[in-house]
């Protein structure tokens, strides 16, 4: 009798330890915005014609702001985030990458493809007249100026770095910090997948 009633302890307590670290709230690696309203919508044009962010209803968005000739931030975040999605395994289809470009002197919407797609296959690049992507900008909180850069590049661009995520429903839900690894980025979008 006493053996049975010290395994059937042991098989409550296992129970609830492991209840518990499933129940636990998930604790995100990018800041959480909780807006009320959806994301703002835009078009611009990419390479295969124009993109609204409304197209991606139902898949979660990662807005990115940056440009071609970025020397190091870009392609940094860009690799990350492509890792991160090789990491989600067949879950990468429900999530969708869009870089604007900050930068349209120079980056066509044929150069912002073959960028992209040095990343992973399914990045889409977009750009626009220097107002819409002025608009677009502002209506997300990202800054950016030309600055002197050097004579190989010409001038560069000082901008936000981060990386927006836009929910299924069309909600900015999160924002991810320059320097956010591989595995952080593929935690956070795991759990909201599973939303």
């Amino acid at each position: 009798m006493k053996i049975k009633f010290f395994i059937l302890a042991i098989a409550i307590i296992l129970g609830v330890t492991v209840g518990v670290y499933f129940l636990r709230p998930h604790t995100f690696h990018g800041t959480v915005i909780q807006s009320p309203d959806t994301a703002h919508d835009f078009t611009l044009t990419s390479a295969a014609g124009e993109v609204s962010l409304s197209d991606f209803r139902g898949k979660l968005v990662l807005l990115y702001f940056g440009y071609t000739f970025c020397p190091d931030i870009c392609p940094a975040t860009l690799a990350n985030v492509g890792q991160a999605l090789r990491e989600l395994g067949n879950d990468a289809g429900d999530a969708q990458l869009i870089m604007i470009s900050l930068d349209p002197e120079r980056d066509t919407p044929e150069k912002l493809a073959k960028y992209t797609a040095h990343f992973h296959p399914s990045f889409i690049g977009v750009t626009g007249s220097p107002e819409q992507l002025a608009e677009v900008a502002s209506l997300y909180g990202i800054f950016y100026q030309k600055t002197e850069g050097s004579a190989a590049s010409g001038y560069l661009i000082d901008h936000t770095a981060t990386l927006l995520v836009i929910d299924r429903d069309g909600y900015l839900k999160l924002v991810f910090p320059f320097g956010v690894t591989v595995p952080e980025i593929a935690d956070d979008l795991k759990y909201m997948l599973r939303q």
